[in-house]
């Protein structure tokens, strides 16, 4: 309440995001190069990049009809190529298997899934639920049954969030806080430009290579300076995103794929 002496509630959440976030980051971040695999077709002789890049390209629509949500698509392509990393699979179950990742990562992070047979139907049903199933739980014991991976989605929410409390702070320290202007108004657009190239990433195996950590911050870099965004907020990306995207620069240097 005005005058109470309180921090603002928004101010209050944005300093122990300040506070908490890197944690969850640093332990994001070590994981990374445990759930990203660099060269997911090399074990597939009848699969090519252009083969992949059409599946995704085919599955993010999908993403979308059912409304399902960014992490989720990310986590689809994650659980996807970590499985094509470990089993070579032949060209026609191709298909079957990104429904089948498609499903898995629905488990794990949204509230309602898609049916089987609304999937299956998708693929024209040219494949039956038993060979959906054992694709399905084949995928789980490949992965050891570790579905929840770092992924574009939960860096690109982590730096955007960052630059988006350090507004807030910033504007709460000057008070002059108000809603029309808050971190996450200025910051939106760049979120969402962002969020469209690194869904471009997905199809592309060319970005295979990278972490999703360097993607997420570069995307965000590059969508902050195409759209112009106001000085304060390119300030604080300058000093934020710059310095990670440095010292990730430097952490894939030392630790690229051949």
């Amino acid at each position: 309440h005005p005058g109470s002496g309180e921090p603002e509630p928004a101010a209050q959440l944005c300093n122990w995001y300040l506070q908490y976030g890197d944690v969850g980051f640093k332990i994001q971040k070590e994981n990374e190069l445990l759930f990203h695999p660099c060269k997911s077709l090399a074990r597939q002789p009848q699969l090519t990049p252009d083969a992949r890049c059409k599946l995704v390209s085919w599955l993010i629509p999908i993403h979308k009809h059912f409304r399902l949500s960014f992490e989720c698509s990310c986590l689809t392509v994650n659980i996807m190529d970590r499985f094509l990393a470990s089993t070579p699979i032949a060209a026609d179950c191709f298909q079957l298997r990104g429904v089948a990742a498609l499903l898995l990562a629905c488990k794990q992070v949204e509230v309602c899934s898609p049916s089987v047979s609304h999937l299956l139907s998708l693929c024209c049903n040219a494949f039956t639920k038993e060979q959906f199933f054992n694709l399905e739980c084949l995928i789980l014991l490949r992965l050891n049954f570790r579905l929840s991976a770092p992924t574009l989605a939960f860096f690109l929410n982590y730096f955007t969030n960052c630059i988006d409390a350090r507004l807030v702070m910033k504007n709460n320290s000057n008070e002059s806080v108000l809603k029309e202007n808050s971190g996450a108004a200025k910051t939106k657009p760049c979120r969402n430009l962002a969020q469209k190239m690194c869904e471009l990433t997905l199809a592309d195996y060319a970005f295979n290579k990278y972490p999703p950590s360097l993607t997420a911050c570069c995307a965000l870099i590059t969508a902050c300076e195409l759209l112009k965004t106001e000085r304060t907020t390119l300030q604080l990306q300058e000093t934020h995103l710059d310095t990670h995207c440095a010292q990730l620069v430097s952490v894939q240097e030392s630790s690229a794929c051949p």
